[in-house]
């Protein structure tokens, strides 16, 4: 069966906390290739008026992906996961994520929408600090090639 576009518009509960350490915004931005000092060095990111690292905009996926399953291992949903590939992916942030933030994710299934024997689910999740502060919102869309009509 495809999945139902009934779906749309789910919330999930929020994840718990998820602590972001020096080490972690280090080690991200040295495997995805950033070199800005600000990264790496507490001093550099003070002197750009950060109270601690910075890390790279993208280091929110670390926190989205993991809140993302909750939709894309959702039984109700039914998504084929062996059939999903990474359509798109944005980041629209509210302040830089550093050093010590304590972020929490909820995430909602935007849509859903059947184009021929694909189908794209587009999520938002919304990442908040310790204090209900919007830090991050991020929106993915997910196509899961093939579609249900072909599943034996």
């Amino acid at each position: 069966m495809p999945v139902d576009q009934r779906h749309a518009g789910r919330t999930y509960p929020p994840t718990e906390p998820y602590t972001v350490t020096r080490h972690l915004i280090r080690e991200f931005a040295d495997v995805v290739g950033i070199t800005h000092p600000a990264c790496f060095d507490v001093e550099a990111a003070r002197a750009l008026g950060h109270v601690d690292l910075v890390a790279p905009p993208t280091f929110a996926i670390v926190v989205t992906r993991r809140a993302s399953r909750q939709v894309t291992h959702d039984p109700a949903i039914g998504l084929d996961y062996a059939r999903v590939v990474h359509g798109e992916q944005r980041f629209d942030l509210a302040r830089p994520i550093v050093a010590g933030d304590e972020l929490a994710a909820t995430v909602t299934l935007e849509s859903v929408v059947h184009k021929g024997a694909m189908t794209f689910l587009t999520t938002r999740t919304d990442l908040h600090g310790a204090r209900g502060d919007l830090v991050v919102t991020a929106r993915s869309t997910l196509v899961e090639r093939g579609g249900a009509d072909e599943r034996s």
